[in-house]
């Protein structure tokens, strides 16, 4: 029978990777730098055998179910921060962040955004605990944001656009329009200022927690502990750095990446609205009574679905990226036809 998660381990989980987050800052501090694709690589690697680590103990401290949930959670947020990398390309580009800082930028950016979700994690936990219907909402509001990332045209004309909290600071706090190195805070003929940085900061975490209303309800499709869903959305974070430099121009080539996480989204809301017919207490909905028949989707098939889905948009957009990039070629290896000198209506090919 699988065991609740003991309070010595969640407690001291977390003092471990508060550590290793506040070590990974320091370094970065300390030496601002371009990190090389081996170095990325790296600590991709490095923090995907963390978390696989953390759920192997997690499973030899409290048994398997929370081990799978936590897998499953992690993935899930993996999969949709990947989509994260798109819009933090646009916000370095829109603020023209010099490359050598981006891995502070984005670092603390994702600090602020673990804030923001841990606050926001606990919201949603204590609706969960109190108003089961909750899930409705969530499994409609998730299959809503599937159609809505699936159709990115819009969404990407929004990305585009500075968000509300950064036109607010911009109105209200003097800016200068240069950098200063990697300083918030700055000096220009005798007087203080705040740098681009600051809103560079504001925007990265803003908009990470705006991904984080989306993704959040999500894993809460696929567990109810609120430390799970915070570790997950920890791991998910803590590469996410690394894995903007190592995929680098490989974002461009991703072009069907936004199907692939759509179904997922839409997977999971599907799953939340059978979990809430389920534990149906809504009066007008079967008087009250849960709704027997309504199936619950399975760990393994989640996995399955999560696993498939990144595997098949993936693959797509690479198999379509090298039928573009064939296609150009042979575009400009083609034989021009021009006109001849002196030749009349008679063409010469080169």
């Amino acid at each position: 029978m699988d065991l609740a998660l003991p309070l010595w381990f969640e407690v001291g989980s977390l003092v471990v990777l508060s550590t290793i987050l506040i070590l990974d800052l320091l370094i970065i501090l300390k030496r601002p730098h371009i990190p090389s694709t081996k170095e990325a690589s790296l600590w991709v690697a490095f923090y995907v055998t963390l978390a696989l680590i953390f759920a192997l103990v997690m499973w030899m401290v409290a048994g398997a179910t929370p081990a799978q949930e936590f897998l499953l959670g992690w993935m899930t947020e993996y999969s949709l921060s990947i989509d994260n990398l798109f819009v933090f390309v646009l916000i370095m580009g829109q603020f023209a962040v010099p490359r050598k800082y981006q891995q502070e930028v984005l670092m603390v950016g994702i600090i602020i955004a673990l804030v923001l979700r841990g606050a926001f994690i606990l919201l949603g936990a204590a609706l969960i605990e109190n108003f089961s219907w909750i899930f409705y909402i969530f499994g409609a509001f998730l299959v809503y944001t599937a159609v809505r990332q699936a159709m990115p045209e819009k969404a990407h004309d929004d990305e585009k656009r500075e968000n509300f909290v950064v036109r607010v600071l911009r109105r209200f706090i003097d800016i200068t329009d240069h950098y200063d190195g990697a300083k918030i805070r700055t000096v220009v003929d005798g007087k203080k200022f705040f740098t681009p940085m600051l809103l560079v900061f504001v925007a990265i975490g803003v908009t990470d927690l705006m991904f984080a209303i989306d993704s959040i309800p999500a894993i809460y499709g696929l567990t109810q502990s609120p430390f799970i869903v915070f570790t997950a959305n920890l791991f998910a974070l803590m590469g996410l750095r690394q894995l903007y430099f190592l995929l680098g121009g490989l974002l461009e080539r991703l072009k069907y990446l936004h199907y692939g996480v759509a179904f997922i989204l839409a997977f999971i809301g599907v799953k939340l609205f059978l979990h809430a017919m389920h534990v149906n207490e809504l009066p007008f909905i079967n008087d009250g009574r849960h709704i027997d028949w309504a199936p619950e989707i399975g760990n393994w098939v989640s996995l399955g679905v999560i696993v498939a889905s990144m595997a098949v948009a993936t693959i797509a957009s690479l198999i379509s990226a090298a039928r573009e990039k064939r296609a150009a070629v042979e575009t400009t290896d083609a034989p021009k036809v021009v006109d001849s000198v002196g030749a009349g209506d008679e063409r010469q090919v080169r």
